[in-house]
């Protein structure tokens, strides 16, 4: 770290424009890192102050130095996270962020944006997370990225090699946006008029359903996995769908949708595909993940279909 002293107040202007203009970077990492706005926003306040106290006559490259404070801060949070996740009610999902009005998050690259691959790095070990964010979502040189993580050069080679396996024989080949699209609209047009056939045709055998709700009621607080358990589970309540208006949304860089009941968002939904059917779908029912949607978008595009 860089020795801190007391902020000199004719270099403070540079400073504010050298860190805004890296903001969106330095959140994106935070949040690929961490599967969540909120502690993001977190470390890239904490990442400022430290800016503003450190002596900046001696840090010879800006970007170096905020880059590596925001990883090393996330990757702390991301392990006092693991624990605090262990008594999370029920399935953990990755905070959806809104990408159509808030494009920091996806700044530079999309790479390692979507909710199924956040969810798959949240799998990994914080500092093997960490590698792989910053080559494959920010081209950050590998060398770059020893430095970061204090590791050697060939131990950072080895690790994201071993992450990007882990991740990619699970991830399998995502479908394109444009498919992922139409898949959605199918899917949510037939849980909207109970078609449980053809909800079923659009699942994979080995599909599961995930709804994050931290014990909220209605919450299913174990995986439902299964064609025919998922289809039925998306069309089991029979007063659920008429009652809530549907917004098409654009999420982590992908389609989704938010529920509104009486004028106020309460669920968001999306899904994992491939071009063998959908895999994943994903509900989010607790209403601090969806915070991010509630006044940053106008009510007024609610509309009563997809």
């Amino acid at each position: 770290m860089h020795p801190e002293a007391p902020p000199v107040e004719g270099d403070m202007s540079e400073a504010v424009s050298i860190f805004v203009e890296l903001r969106p970077r330095l959140f994106g990492i935070a949040y690929r890192v961490l599967g969540s706005a909120v502690e993001a926003e977190d470390v890239v306040q904490e990442v400022w102050l430290r800016w503003q106290r450190t002596d900046r006559s001696v840090v010879v490259s800006p970007v170096a130095f905020l880059s590596s404070t925001t990883t090393r801060l996330a990757i702390n949070v991301a392990q006092s996270a693991r624990v605090r996740r262990e008594t999370y009610i029920g399935p953990w999902l990755p905070e959806p962020v809104d990408t159509s009005n808030d494009p920091e998050v996806g700044a530079e690259r999309a790479e390692a944006l979507e909710l199924a691959l956040l969810l798959l790095l949240e799998r990994l070990p914080p500092t093997e997370r960490a590698a792989y964010v910053l080559r494959e979502a920010f081209d950050y040189a590998y060398p770059e990225i020893a430095r970061i993580l204090q590791l050697s050069v060939v131990n950072v080679r080895k690790i994201v090699s071993r992450a990007r396996k882990h991740l990619t024989d699970d991830q399998r080949d995502s479908v394109d946006a444009a498919e992922h699209r139409k898949l959605l609209n199918a899917f949510v047009a037939a849980a909207r008029q109970g078609d449980v056939a053809s909800l079923e045709a659009l699942l994979t055998p080995d599909a599961v359903s995930l709804s994050d709700g931290n014990g909220i009621r209605g919450a299913a607080r174990v995986p439902v996995l299964g064609r025919a358990r998922v289809a039925n589970l998306s069309t089991a309540y029979p007063r659920f769908w008429p009652t809530v208006e549907v917004e098409p949304v654009e999420a982590n860089g992908r389609s989704g949708i938010l529920l509104h009941r009486d004028g106020r968002p309460t669920t968001f939904m999306t899904i994992a595909a491939t071009y063998r059917g959908v895999h994943q779908v994903m509900w989010v029912f607790n209403p601090r993940k969806i915070a991010a949607f509630v006044g940053s978008r106008s009510r007024c595009a609610a509309v009563p279909g997809v």
